[in-house]
């Protein structure tokens, strides 16, 4: 039985948490919810990051996500004792706090090292330039879903297979999918002029680590068929009408 199960809001869609959440009580694991894409996520008064589901929310702020501190993230939780333990593993496992030291406090200059932490803090300077940019946060997520809207519409068309549009994703990305033998020819065309797409992401287990750990294809055949056909359209919140249509006037084209 897991102790634990990691859930991916993939793409900035929203997982059902709920169901999720009746799954750990029946079976009694603890989530962790990774909203590297979903920053801004969800409807109002129901955010990715409430935790109401899980046990705790992970976030990124590498240079590509909704907002920046040029590299780090964040952590949320409910759990008072948790967000200590977690606090405690960000600064090395050290703590200048009486009540966690063994023994008595040798004066105001002591402290203790409780656990084995590393140096997981980002900057003050990376803090403020984080949050100058969550008062633009609900600005950004407006416009990503407004060109999610608009791929929808402009991709109707197409041969690709799209991912629900749902109303409270936060679409870090845009993938579709075409058939799994037109994908490298798909993907080149559209690199060749000049459009920045990618692939995300090749399963984690198909890695040399993890096949020297004893992983082969097959694994997780879902997420090998998933994979196989998936090419990622550009979306950013500077992404003008333009440039989106160009995108999918190429892609045409390549699937012709």
């Amino acid at each position: 039985m897991p102790k634990a199960l990691i859930v991916v809001h993939y793409a900035g869609l929203v997982a059902d948490m709920s169901a999720i959440s009746r799954l750990a009580d029946l079976y009694g694991f603890r989530i962790i919810e990774d909203a590297a894409h979903a920053l801004g996520a969800g409807s109002p008064g129901v955010r990715v990051g409430d935790c109401r589901y899980s046990d705790m929310t992970i976030f990124s702020f590498h240079p590509v996500k909704h907002i920046t501190t040029g590299e780090g993230g964040a952590v949320c939780m409910r759990d008072s004792a948790l967000a200590r333990q977690v606090a405690l593993l960000r600064s090395h496992g050290i703590t200048r706090d009486e009540a966690l030291m063994e023994g008595e406090s040798e004066g105001g200059w002591y402290y203790q090292q409780t656990a084995l932490g590393l140096n997981y803090r980002i900057t003050d300077l990376q803090a403020a330039l984080g949050r100058s940019q969550l008062a633009r946060l609900d600005g950004f997520i407006a416009q990503r879903r407004r060109l999610a809207e608009r791929y929808e519409q402009l991709l109707q068309s197409l041969p690709v297979r799209r991912l629900p549009l749902v109303p409270d994703a936060a679409w870090h990305l845009y993938p579709i999918r075409v058939e799994p033998c037109r994908r490298k020819a798909v993907f080149d065309t559209l690199r060749s002029a000049g459009i920045n797409v990618n692939v995300h992401y090749l399963p984690i287990y198909l890695h040399p680590y993890y096949r020297r750990l004893g992983f082969r294809p097959g694994h997780c055949p879902q997420a090998e068929a998933f994979y196989a056909g998936l090419i990622s359209l550009p979306m950013y919140a500077d992404l003008d009408d333009d440039a989106q249509e160009r995108v999918v006037h190429v892609l045409k084209e390549a699937l012709a």
